[in-house]
């Protein structure tokens, strides 16, 4: 049961029911409301906020093929809110609500949204990556239609196709091996003249015989018709530009994570994402992260929905005084 207190730190207002939660969950993705699930079949007191719809990121995806337990996929949207309402079905509440400022320091926690603070003995960031973006006119009209972000996640719609992968780090090295194997043709163009990717990626790409090589090249147009028809590319040394007919692309040139309220309290890695590893647990006792915001290996709905059930195990322990 939730401790009663009239004020949190400060003086301030704890919450409109005036208590703390055992659980506050940054982030309605499938790391947070697994968490959420977990939590709650373990009788802790728990709340989900979300400033968009439940889902995150995956609530934007058309079409879910790589997620188990549905034999005809499913679109991220309606897996958001089927894990929406899988947790709530165990006393879960939900707030749709912006969340401004963090307190991760001692026992309990503050958590400062737009509808004011809430205190928390535990908080799960659950805040996402969002994939970076060529920032091209068009460029969100065609998301889903021709230009994707994962292709792990997208890539089977193109079977037999020709596509584009823009990008040259360990990503779009992998990105591409996966489609050399699902397509009929893929282009990888990167703006520099040879691959940033580990070495292990360069002898299969070059060595792939439905793979070509745009070097020296960024894309500066997504060519429209009735729908996605191909890119226009410019070499960066000579100016020349050239167009790349495919029936779509895939951006692989980096996630920027969602990590701004932790900054200055957790330590983040060079790339942004919060230091945690696979036990979910960060330097704070008691805060934990997961999902696409902590350092991993695998970025995928299957790992983030992973990560919020380990989560909650540790949690568990820290509540228990482990």
């Amino acid at each position: 049961m939730p401790v009663i207190l009239e004020n949190g730190p400060d003086g301030q207002a704890a919450d409109p029911q005036g208590h703390i939660y055992d659980m506050i969950i940054v982030g309605g993705g499938p790391g947070g409301y697994t968490a959420a699930l977990y939590a709650a079949r373990a009788g802790l007191d728990a709340v989900v906020l979300e400033r968009m719809a439940a889902g995150g990121q995956m609530a934007l995806t058309e079409q879910v093929d790589n997620y188990p337990g549905f034999d005809e996929g499913v679109d991220g949207f309606t897996l958001g809110e089927k894990m929406r309402r899988g947790a709530e079905r165990f006393g879960v509440s939900t707030r749709m609500v912006e969340v401004e400022g963090l307190e991760l320091s001692g026992g309990v926690k503050r958590v400062d949204t737009a509808e004011g603070p809430l205190l928390g003995r535990t908080v799960v960031l659950s805040t996402g990556a969002a994939p970076r973006k060529l920032e091209l006119p068009g460029e969100e009209e065609l998301a889903g239609q021709g230009v994707h972000y994962c292709a792990a996640c997208d890539g089977m719609f193109y079977r037999g196709k020709t596509v584009a992968v823009v990008g040259g780090g360990n990503s779009a090295a992998a990105d591409a091996l996966l489609l050399s194997r699902v397509c009929g043709k893929v282009y990888l163009i990167h703006r520099r003249d040879s691959l940033r990717a580990e070495k292990v990626y360069h002898a299969p790409l070059m060595e792939a015989d439905n793979v070509e090589f745009c070097w020296n090249s960024v894309v500066t147009e997504l060519i429209r018709g009735e729908g996605f028809q191909g890119l226009r590319l410019r070499d960066v040394g000579t100016g020349a530009e050239r167009t790349v007919e495919c029936a779509g692309v895939f951006v692989s040139i980096g996630r920027k994570p969602a990590s701004g309220l932790a900054e200055g309290q957790l330590p983040l890695d060079p790339g942004g994402y919060i230091l945690a590893d696979e036990t979910t647990r960060t330097k704070l006792p008691g805060v934990y992260a997961v999902g696409d915001v902590r350092t991993k290996a695998l970025r995928q709905i299957v790992t983030a929905a992973a990560d919020g059930a380990v989560a909650v195990h540790f949690a568990e322990e820290y509540l228990a005084g482990g």
